[in-house]
């Protein structure tokens, strides 16, 4: 007896259709799309080894749009010679890269085709997640002013094609999402896109949490319990360094990121709240204090610069200026369950005190650099993530406090981050992992007041979070909060390595 079909495997049609110049004998069913050429019988009556290995399957949850195909002329906008049916799908290749690959179905028969037509289409509408409406945010001035090309040119068509309502917003000043985002009917949309770089998406992300809190009827100076994002976000590439678009598609790659999107690809993603005492700074992902943090407050004063110009200049100059911050960072560890024994002994090599459940710790001293990362921060600089123990929803940040020591040193630290590991084993950087941190800068007096670089005139501190800089004087308190908000991608640590082919036709 033949074995009983697994679920969504019963034929739902059955039908012949010209595909790459040969007539196959084609099947569907809910979960796949498969066919075999009609062969002539071979003289011995057997034709089933031949049909067998030549037998193609396309999954259904592959397929992004199926369109009917018409031979149209020159200006003819309705109408024309039914062809067939084009069915277009998202294969992976090389190095996590996504892309579309159209299948051409061809029939003459007007019914034959639109019964397969309804038929496809009722399940590519029966997939969750699959977002039918987007609010779409274009930041024209992330890197080289080529965020506008890309969304026109690569992603557009594709949402298009995908039957993809959008509304589109080219953002014209810093501050512009957000005010939208607070006003906007939310509920119309099944996700929100940014086209930019990480500080425009950081700018998203944060006002659809903002807005989340209000419409919730929650404070939004002091947030302790934040309420999770109601709509997904996604994040298509089109800055400097991308490190959100990294830590998601393991690529910067808009096409990539626009298939994950249409595809309804969701992975949920934890968030941090940055606060001071009195009210919250920001929500966000992560944050450099000291090396990172200078190194952005100064090529935002350089802002005539090309974008890379800049940056490289205030990345020579601030380590050429290297100076460390004196602070005291209080903690609250991750606690670790008892059985994970593995993870356990990570922690002692990294050097995670233990402690009570609750215990805050705290060092002081000149550090160089303090990194808090919720997510691991993948870019091209950095191929294995400024953070590689952390995870994108694990409910935990990694603190990388870096202590004062030579130029030298401290270089040779940050080379490691380019190549895949040791980038923490140095006597003078410690990494622990936590679920709060509070950062009191100290300010110099004396004679070395005048090494209080870098502040403004209330004596406020850069941050660097998410790219974005902000100046703060006073104690900041950094909060993980858990699973906050759904990303469009995938989890980095679940890519598969195995590679789809297709013959497209």
């Amino acid at each position: 007896a033949a074995p009983p079909a697994r679920e969504g495997d019963e034929p739902l049609l059955r039908g012949i259709f010209e595909i790459g110049k040969r007539s196959c004998d084609v099947v569907l069913s809910a979960r796949r799309l498969r066919w075999s050429p009609i062969l002539p019988e071979s003289p011995t009556g057997d034709s089933s080894v031949a049909l067998q290995t030549q037998e193609e399957i396309i999954e259904m949850k592959d397929v992004f749009s199926v369109k009917l195909k018409r031979r149209r002329y020159a200006g003819q906008k309705k109408g024309g010679t039914l062809l067939g049916i084009t069915i277009f799908k998202c294969l992976n290749k090389e190095e996590n890269k996504l892309t579309d690959c159209a299948i051409h179905l061809n029939n003459l028969s007007e019914d034959h085709c639109q019964s397969w037509f309804r038929q496809l289409k009722e399940i590519l509408n029966g997939f969750q997640n699959r977002p039918k409406s987007l609010k779409v945010f274009v930041n024209p001035n992330s890197h080289k002013r080529e965020a506008t090309h890309i969304y026109y040119e690569k992603v557009a068509p594709l949402f298009k094609l995908a039957d993809i309502k959008t509304d589109v917003t080219v953002t014209e000043y810093k501050g512009h999402a957000l005010s939208v985002l607070r006003e906007c009917e939310l509920q119309a949309f099944d996700g929100v896109v940014c086209v930019g770089g990480d500080g425009s998406v950081s700018e998203v992300a944060h006002g659809l949490l903002l807005r989340a809190q209000r419409d919730a009827g929650k404070d939004t100076d002091y947030v302790s319990k934040p309420v999770r994002a109601p709509v997904p976000l996604g994040v298509i590439p089109a800055g400097t360094t991308n490190i959100l678009a990294h830590t998601l598609y393991g690529i910067k790659h808009a096409v990539t990121a626009t298939l994950h999107i249409v595809m309804g690809h969701i992975q949920a993603v934890d968030v941090c709240t940055f606060s001071t005492p009195s009210k919250l700074l920001r929500f966000g992902f992560s944050a450099m204090f000291g090396f990172g943090a200078r190194t952005l407050a100064l090529a935002e004063e350089h802002r005539w610069m090309p974008s890379s110009q800049r940056k490289d200049f205030a990345f020579i100059k601030t380590l050429a200026d290297l100076k460390p911050e004196e602070c005291e960072l209080s903690f609250l560890p991750l606690q670790i369950p008892q059985e994970d024994a593995h993870e356990k002994d990570r922690k002692k090599k990294e050097g995670t005190k233990k402690s009570s459940k609750d215990q805050w710790q705290k060092i002081q001293g000149h550090f160089l650099n303090v990194s808090i990362m919720a997510i691991p921060c993948l870019c091209s600089m950095a191929p294995r993530g400024l953070a590689p123990n952390t995870r994108l929803n694990n409910g935990s940040m990694a603190l990388i406090v870096v202590q004062n020591t030579s130029r030298t040193e401290f270089i040779k630290h940050l080379k490691r981050y380019t190549s895949v590991k040791n980038q923490f084993n140095f006597s003078f950087v410690e990494t622990y992992t936590v679920r709060e941190v509070k950062v009191q800068p100290r300010l110099k007096s004396g004679p070395d007041a005048k090494e209080n670089v870098c502040l403004n005139a209330e004596g406020a501190y850069p941050w660097n979070i998410d790219g974005d800089l902000m100046k703060e004087a006073s104690e900041v308190h950094v909060r993980v909060h858990p699973q906050l908000i759904d990303l469009y991608g995938v989890n980095t640590d679940d890519l598969e390595s195995s590679q789809a082919t297709c013959n497209c036709i």
